[in-house]
């Protein structure tokens, strides 16, 4: 078995395989967006090492295609050692729960450096994980890569979310993202599996980019109504 691997058992087996229109079109945007796509990712990287001391990247352990372990990449918005108790402690809290899934930085988290915060909402800190894409690990729409704790509270037909590479987006961030349920995800997340197809994929990348303007632009109300409530 590979390392870092689970066993592949209910609801793994029999294995599914990932379609080759699938790659070919990870690897086709990958190409075309490479001029605009190394510029900004640059940039990113100068930015974040003069606000913050520490590395550019920022790596972890994540949960993807049937159950198996790699290690996830995105740019630190983080303070170097931030702890991530008060996370998974929010994070099941929400798996308990029917409450909308809002982000931590959402609510205001003392974590992030400086602007971190517009780099999240604008999906940008996840650039990095094209590189994760190239490895094959991932692929640019499919769920989301859980962590480990998150995967071991998941029930036996949830883990049916994990018959497809994860990805940067996907059907549940296109679909509510915030204010859905985790309940919502899981059976957004299997639906995508079910359907998957290259023109459902091809929606959801043009759906992406009004999202995150979306979630932009209620950042910077946030911001604002907190400057003028001052």
């Amino acid at each position: 078995m590979e390392e870092g691997a689970f066993t592949v058992s209910e609801p793994f087996a029999p294995a599914p395989a990932i379609p080759s229109w699938k790659r070919a079109l990870d690897l086709l945007c990958i190409l075309v967006a490479s001029p605009l796509l190394l510029p900004v990712m640059a940039l990113i990287s100068v930015f974040i090492k003069i606000i913050s001391p520490g590395p550019v990247l920022f790596k972890q352990e994540r949960i993807g295609f049937l159950g198996r372990s790699f290690n996830c990449l995105k740019f630190r918005t983080m303070q170097v050692d931030a702890s991530v108790a008060s996370h998974e402690n929010y994070f099941k809290k929400l798996i308990q729960s029917e409450a909308p899934m809002t982000k931590k930085d959402i609510l205001g988290d003392p974590r992030l450096f400086p602007l971190a915060s517009a780099l999240r909402a604008s999906g940008m800190d996840e650039l990095p994980q094209v590189i994760n894409i190239l490895r094959g690990e991932m692929s640019l729409v499919g769920p989301r890569p859980c962590l480990r704790y998150e995967y071991e509270d998941y029930l036996p037909w949830q883990k049916r979310r994990f018959n497809t590479l994860p990805g940067i987006t996907g059907l549940w961030q296109v679909s509510g993202k915030n204010r859905t349920t985790f309940s919502k995800m899981i059976d957004l997340d299997i639906s995508y599996v079910a359907n998957r197809c290259l023109w459902l994929d091809l929606k959801i990348m043009l759906k992406t980019v009004p999202v995150l303007a979306l979630q932009c632009f209620e950042l910077l109300q946030k911001r604002l109504r907190k400057l003028l409530s001052r």
